[in-house]
């Protein structure tokens, strides 16, 4: 157990002004990799010299960039939730039949399902994945680590289509939740010892509910929904109140993201009022890069002074965005948020599966060069 004394600690906070969701487009010699692992060709160890050498030259092309924010894109992971809930006691997983429905395309990620209570034995691997990054940070930069939100564990397994399994280990659904709050609070508290002080927890739950289709979905009523989205809230803010009182915890919402595809649509509307003033995040990364995004007025509900990073540019298309329009929405915005409680990022990762979305290498870090010119054009260097 080493002392955070030992640790170097950056003085930056998380959200950056020109900031990124968190992950990026596997390169080839890691998607090979990944494939000789998974049919026996390589060892562990090998993979992961393989995928320790991606994210050094991830970060370090962050860091050229000019950005101050640094993850491992995510690149230790099959998927953006599914690997993090693999790790934890009472979680089982098998090769999915079905996928999950996306737009036009179905993301072929594991069934995921419970096979006993919900627990933590030991250190959970991404606190060693942390640890990694970490040692990256210098005075510029700092180190944020992505997780799926509590909300987004606990929809996982009480939607309908994992109702039968659950139920077999849960009499009710709070004992669930008090179990999934516990095995946060030692991921949490763990990662904070490892020297973590910025966590953004992505949440899809709130796109999904803010779909008309939303209840359905939840196999509920519209009224319904509403309670499942009070349970969604409640569930992330224990676990926001058990974390250490300096760490940041900022939150992703999101309406889905496989190889340039979407899951929901929606403005926020439907949420704004418990997801904005009710859930003690420190910042929203929010999805506003087309229509399906709808409006800023529901920015109207956020409470105190939490911050809002606006998802302008979309990691969906290679295509990049009009520099003056992006500056006209910010500044549309700033009619529900001031400017100095506004940040920038691309509406989500670049590779939220492994998969990743339909552009090339150069196409994202263009896209980022891009995120960092208008801000610093809005907000200045």
């Amino acid at each position: 157990m080493r002392n955070t004394e030992d640790i170097y600690m950056s003085k930056l906070v998380t959200p950056c002004r020109y900031d990124f969701v968190g992950s990026f487009l596997r390169p080839n010699t890691l998607k090979k990799a990944r494939r000789q692992f998974d049919e026996g060709e390589i060892s562990y160890d090998e993979l992961k010299k393989v995928e320790d050498q991606a994210i050094t030259e991830l970060v370090q092309k962050t860091k050229e960039l000019g950005y101050h924010v640094i993850t491992d894109g995510e690149f230790r992971r099959a998927t953006w939730h599914l690997d993090f809930m693999w790790a934890f006691d009472g979680v089982g997983h098998t090769p999915t039949k079905t996928g999950l429905p996306f737009h036009g395309e179905a993301a072929m990620v594991d069934d995921t399902y419970l096979n006993g209570k919900v627990g933590i034995s030991g250190e959970h691997p991404f606190v060693e994945h942390f640890r990694f990054v970490k040692a990256l940070e210098d005075e510029n930069t700092v180190a944020k680590q992505t997780m799926p939100s509590p909300a987004q564990f606990l929809a996982q397994f009480t939607m309908p289509f994992n109702r039968e399994h659950t139920d077999k280990y849960y009499d009710t659904d709070e004992e669930l939740i008090r179990d999934i709050v516990k095995a946060y609070g030692k991921v949490l508290a763990d990662l904070y010892e490892a020297g973590c002080r910025n966590v953004q927890l992505d949440d899809c739950t709130w796109g999904m509910l803010a779909d008309k289709t939303g209840p359905m979905l939840y196999g509920t009523t519209a009224e319904g929904a509403v309670e499942v989205q009070k349970r969604h809230k409640d569930i992330n803010n224990q676990v926001i109140a058990n974390a250490p009182e300096d760490m940041i915890i900022n939150t992703h919402v999101c309406r889905g993201n496989f190889h340039s595809t979407y899951a929901n649509s929606g403005a926020y509307d439907p949420v704004a009022e418990v997801l904005f003033g009710e859930e003690n995040v420190n910042a929203y990364f929010l999805e506003f890069d087309d229509e399906r995004s709808g409006g800023f007025e529901p920015l109207a509900k956020i409470s105190g002074d939490k911050k809002v990073v606006l998802g302008l540019i979309t990691t969906k298309s290679p295509v990049l965005e009009d520099k003056a329009e992006v500056i006209a929405r910010i500044h549309e915005a700033e009619k529900y948020i001031p400017l100095d409680r506004l940040y920038l990022s691309p509406q989500c990762g670049f590779a939220s599966c492994e998969i990743g979305n339909k552009l090339t290498q150069e196409q994202q870090w263009a896209k980022l060069a891009l995120v960092k010119e208008v801000a610093e054009e809005v907000w200045g260097k």
